[in-house]
């Protein structure tokens, strides 16, 4: 058995059952054990896809997306995937070649070489190891599996020699038929100092108006987190990435983006703050970037990170450690109060509704009927989009990772399509995944329709057309620019649809959009739903 029919081998020890990547001629030996293995092998049109399939992959099942992708482009390609999900903190395995060992960074030439692809692709991951002999391999993936596990997620980068990938490994090391029966050691999360806890519990029951922050670092929480509401009868403010830990229909949940004046207000007036899980990132507390977002009360906050504890806004308590096992512990120190919790709570929501622009009341209607339609709860993938930007304004789901997108942290374009597929892949039949994108995002990743279709994924695509950058042609008439590359020319989405293999239609109005949508929800081959802008007009 050689390294990468080892490898293989390995990651069905740790339960993982899918992998991404385009085969090259450097990475022949990771496929060479695919076929007789567990795993299923998607292939996407380009590697950047692969890391955003990984993305949707990981938020849709809980488990890291793993890619297997080829030396120097395949690297380059992933890059602005592997960003994402730093920045979101989404768990990614990315596996790759590298050059062999005395053509590594030789600056001789050899095909698809960089002078460091280590540190090209450290800047985006938790770690990036090159693996110098097959031994090594075990260690590598426990620590990987080590960040997945029990830190705060993000990806890790393999990096496997060619020379390397092709060795036979030891004789001892070589598995028995019963070996994917042995477990291998898994890490569980921290949680909390008893001290800290106690505290924390201290401060809490002082409190008179206090509110709860939640972010994606609380997604596994939900139960805790909504206890801890009730209790304190607070209301519960949730990021893009926290929403739906809180049910959308929760009399304590506000599902609406603490960018916005009326959700500031209600943390302004609170006299102690709980955040859990959240980096206090711009893109959920200042999306503006006017400054404005403050915190005068009291704040303890609980992060499996500790960097971040210390980061953005200095607490006066800080709590190291898992958002659900903490709240475990500090829930049995807390007694019921009462705060006038939900009427803060309803008259926070009722103030963001009556504060969107038209426009955005009618993204926001859109993103309702979407859940209305294919209930129970679907999973809505979003680009960096106008429709995204108002939900991310003020849209909430029944349940936690339900509705995603990269209009938040690194904020980049062509995320929708390629993420909902890997979304799909990790939710089955049983689940409708709905991806949201504007027609100039979708032509990042175009080429993915296709792999749509040979992933076998139920999918709805939504796409709003208004005829390219229509947001950045509107900022550059506000800063009286005259709009220069903003007005694309625009392939006949609906042809080019229908052409790779999906079902196309037009949607000819949004009264209509929710039979549209069921029909679409019943279907077996992917379905692509336009909507032209002046709809939103009516």
């Amino acid at each position: 058995m050689n390294t990468g029919a080892w490898l293989t081998h390995l990651l069905t020890r740790y339960d993982v059952d899918c992998v991404f990547g385009i085969p090259g001629i450097h990475t022949l030996e990771l496929y060479r054990a695919l076929h007789s293995s567990s795993l299923r092998t998607l292939t996407p049109r380009h590697e950047q896809g692969a890391g955003f399939m990984a993305d949707g992959y990981a938020r849709s099942t809980g488990k890291p997306g793993v890619c297997f992708i080829i030396s120097g482009p395949g690297m380059t390609n992933i890059l602005t995937a592997m960003a994402q999900a730093w920045a979101d903190s989404v768990p990614m395995l990315v596996i790759s070649t590298v050059n062999s060992h005395g053509r590594m960074g030789s600056g001789d030439g050899w095909l698809h070489e960089l002078p460091d692809q280590q540190a090209l692709v450290s800047g985006v991951c938790a770690f990036s190891h090159t693996l110098h002999t097959p031994e090594e391999l075990p260690c590598v993936l426990a620590r990987a599996f080590a960040v997945f596990d029990s830190a705060r997620p993000r990806p890790v980068h393999l990096e496997v020699p060619i020379n390397v990938l092709g060795m036979n490994i030891p004789d001892d090391l070589v598995p028995s038929p019963d070996a994917t029966d042995t477990p291998v050691t898994r890490l569980h999360r921290p949680v909390g100092n008893p001290l800290d806890i106690a505290n924390a519990a201290a401060l809490i029951a002082s409190s008179n108006s206090p509110v709860i922050l939640v972010g994606g670092g609380a997604r596994s929480a939900g139960e805790s987190v909504r206890q801890l509401a009730e209790k304190q009868d607070a209301p519960v403010v949730m990021t893009v990435n926290g929403r739906g830990i809180l049910p959308a229909n929760h009399p304590l949940a506000v599902g609406a983006s603490a960018s916005l004046p009326s959700v500031r207000k209600l943390v302004n007036d609170a006299d102690i703050i709980i955040a859990i899980g959240t980096e206090f990132g711009s893109t959920d507390y200042d999306f503006n970037d006017d400054g404005g977002f403050s915190i005068p009360g009291t704040l303890i906050r609980i992060d499996i990170d500790p960097q971040q504890l210390m980061r953005t806004r200095i607490s006066e308590l800080a709590i190291v450690g898992d958002a659900s096992g903490t709240l475990n512990l500090l829930l049995p120190l807390l007694q019921n109060t009462k705060s006038d919790g939900i009427k803060r709570a309803a008259n926070c929501m009722k103030e963001v509704q009556s504060s969107l622009s038209p426009r955005y009341s009618r993204y926001v209607a859109l993103l309702d009927i979407i859940c209305e339609a294919l209930p129970p709860a679907p999973i809505i993938v979003g680009d960096s989009t106008q429709i995204i930007y108002a939900g991310n304004s003020a849209f909430s789901t029944a349940l936690p990772n339900r509705y995603f997108n990269s209009a938040t942290g690194f904020g980049t374009l062509g995320y929708a399509l390629p993420a909902a597929i890997g979304a799909a892949v990790g939710a089955g039949d049983d689940n409708t995944v709905v991806a949201i994108a504007g027609d100039g995002g979708l032509q990042f990743t175009l080429g993915e329709l296709s792999s749509a279709i040979d992933a076998h994924v139920k999918l709805i695509l939504i796409v709003h057309e208004n005829g390219g950058y229509d947001e950045i042609k509107q900022f550059m008439i506000d800063k009286n620019i005259e709009p220069v590359g903003v007005d694309l020319h625009e392939p006949d989405i609906l042809q080019l649809a229908t052409a790779c293999g999906w079902a196309a239609h037009p949607v000819t109005s949004l009264a209509r959009l929710s039979h549209t949508l069921s029909t679409a929800g019943d279907a077996r081959t992917p379905t692509l739903l336009l909507i032209r802008d002046h709809l939103f007009d009516q």
